[in-house]
């Protein structure tokens, strides 16, 4: 069997009308190498104007990298560690949240322009011996990602290491992470160099061995088994997975290996210990007190 399951994207409301669809964590599948977190952002068009509502509001992490990848719109960031940054399609956001870090992600181009927003948010679990390390935020965009084109497809590698290709995006542990557009009847093999491997229709309709996948939908791959892609019609497609990091733990905004440090994370955050951006700091998302 090339496919070991299939995932719907779960619609899930960010707060204030903005709704994502969330694939993983799965019940079944709570990780792909070390993807941990994978959320499709829109399509939505968004007109002129928009409340402040859909912003999201500065909020903490630990443990993780954040991979913020869009197809269209905008996105401004401001963290606290003091960079703020207008993420536009095509350009990779990584913010490695390590001991802890805090940011807000805002719709201020949309409120100003209108936009589609349209991308895909990653979150990337750290090895073990990284989840303490220092926070820090890396801006990539033109040569960082190599491109190529093929027939029917044009390809760019976000981060990681795959098909002679290596990205310049620095990553703590063996992955890859593509972004595949692709034509009708176009046809691509996905990467057997690592033992845990996706793929996710974004937008379109593709077709693995015969299983179709539609928008919303991801397929993981069992094992190293050869996987062909075809595009059933024009197809925005992200590949993604890498080595296994070992089981994590995910409580709200926090992974970590250990349960007591999510724990000590939640309390430091409710309590004001974690620095918010300074750009950014009249304000905050809680604590979800209903998350357990």
């Amino acid at each position: 069997m090339t496919i070991e399951r299939t995932i719907d994207k779960r619609e899930r409301d960010l707060g204030g009308g903005f709704v994502v669809g969330r694939v993983l964590p799965f019940h079944a599948r709570r990780m792909v190498g070390p993807f941990i977190f994978f959320d499709h952002l829109g399509p939505l068009e968004l007109a002129p104007g928009i409340p402040r509502a859909l912003d999201v509001r500065p909020h903490p992490h630990i443990g993780l990298s954040t991979v913020t990848y869009l197809y269209s719109g905008r996105i401004t960031h401001r963290d606290s560690l003091g960079f703020e940054q207008e993420i536009r399609p095509g350009e990779v956001n990584w913010m490695v949240a390590g001991s802890g870090i805090t940011h807000s992600e805002r719709l201020e181009y949309a409120r100003v322009h209108g936009a589609n927003m349209h991308g895909i948010q990653a979150w990337v679990a750290l090895p073990t011996d990284a989840e303490e390390s220092d926070p820090s935020f890396h801006h990539h965009e033109g040569a960082d990602l190599p491109e190529w084109h093929e027939q029917g497809i044009k390809g760019r590698l976000i981060a990681g290491a795959a098909d002679g290709l290596s990205s310049t995006v620095k990553v703590h542990s063996p992955l890859f992470y593509q972004h595949w557009e692709m034509q009708p009847g176009a046809r691509r093999s996905v990467t057997t160099a690592y033992p845990e491997r996706a793929v996710y229709c974004a937008a379109g309709e593709i077709d693995i061995g015969g299983t179709v996948l539609g928008a919303g939908q991801m397929a993981v791959l069992n094992g190293r088994d050869s996987a062909d892609v075809v595009a059933n019609r024009p197809s925005t497609v992200m590949v993604l997975g890498g080595e296994p990091i070992g089981e994590r733990f995910l409580l709200w905004n926090f992974v970590s290996s250990s349960k007591e440090r999510l724990e000590q994370a939640r309390e430091d955050w409710k309590a004001g210990r974690m620095k918010l951006p300074d750009a950014d700091h009249a304000e905050f998302i809680p604590f979800p007190e209903a998350v357990k």
